[in-house]
């Protein structure tokens, strides 16, 4: 049972044993209907001010009953409660340390700073190339929304120096940041360029005068959304075809193709080999575009 209904049924038994407590003091007491909820309420909650009347023998007997009920309901829903919640806690702490751990296992991952309709976007493409990532925002809700997927993710503030650590900053290969201003987006560059010199970094430009300070601060490139959507509008209605064959290269749309840069080291089996030589798409199903 989650805390919500513990609680509730707290108060559900709370208000049962007030409304039973009234009644029975209006019948062993006979006092008004204020008195007999005055004498419930000192009576449960063990306070021991004066009787509003006579005690009689059945009236103290129900008193005590009334004190047992009450303290061993309100005592075991209490315990419930904190029970629960402590191994909530447990259990949050439990997962936070399993995911510190993956992340620190990481090596050339990439690190997502801000999660809107650009962060989700990119999520689903780092997702299709099946790369480790490690997502950081201040949104507790995504984060675990984003935990439940079973993608690393931190709560915090990606222009601290002690966040990005966390995210593994000094092993990551690659930065994305799609913060909601370009001031937190400049900042967190600047902080993440200063960890790591040799991390490749792509931050959102929201303002079209961002871009260059963006790249004064240490991105390597910047995207502005607004931009390619109303560059990709047009060249959609210009040029159809050709945009449509972009789209599968660039994962935009359904069909997938995967481009990827590979080096050929000098102890390469096919270094200084022609492609007739190799062979690579009859052995390996790939195509060459380019050398």
């Amino acid at each position: 049972m989650n805390n919500k209904g513990n609680v509730m049924i707290f108060i559900y038994i709370l208000i049962g044993i007030i409304a039973m407590g009234t009644i029975g003091y209006q019948i062993f007491l006979d006092v008004s209907f204020l008195d007999a909820f005055y004498m419930t309420i000192i009576t449960i909650s063990t306070v021991g001010y004066t009787e509003v009347a006579k005690m009689d023998a059945d009236a103290k007997l129900f008193s005590v009953f009334l004190i047992i009920i009450s303290l061993g309901s309100v005592g075991y829903l209490f315990t419930r409660i904190v029970s629960s919640l402590m191994e909530g806690d447990v259990r949050e702490a439990i997962r936070r340390r399993i995911m510190e751990k993956k992340i620190a296992g990481f090596k050339d991952h990439y690190i997502l700073c801000g999660v809107g309709e650009v962060g989700w976007n990119a999520i689903k493409r780092f997702q299709k190339s099946n790369v480790d990532l490690v997502v950081i925002d201040q949104d507790e809700s995504i984060i675990k929304e984003l935990i439940d997927m079973g993608i690393p993710a931190l709560k915090g503030d990606a222009t601290q120096d002690e966040v990005l650590i966390s995210a593994g900053i000094h092993s990551a290969k690659g930065l994305v940041t799609s913060l909601s201003s370009d001031a937190n987006n400049v900042f967190t560059v600047l902080t993440a360029r200063e960890l790591n010199k040799h991390l490749y970094i792509v931050s959102k430009a929201i303002d079209k005068n961002a871009h260059e300070k963006l790249k004064i601060a240490g991105a390597n490139n910047t995207i502005s959304p607004d931009e390619i959507g109303g560059s990709r509008m047009a060249a959609l209605m210009l040029n159809p075809t050709i945009i449509s064959f972009l789209d599968i290269i660039t994962h935009a749309g359904e069909v997938v193709l995967d481009l990827e840069d590979v080096v050929i080291c000098d102890n390469s089996s096919i270094a200084n080999m022609s492609l007739r030589e190799v062979k690579i798409p009859e052995k390996t199903g790939l195509s060459v575009l380019a050398i």
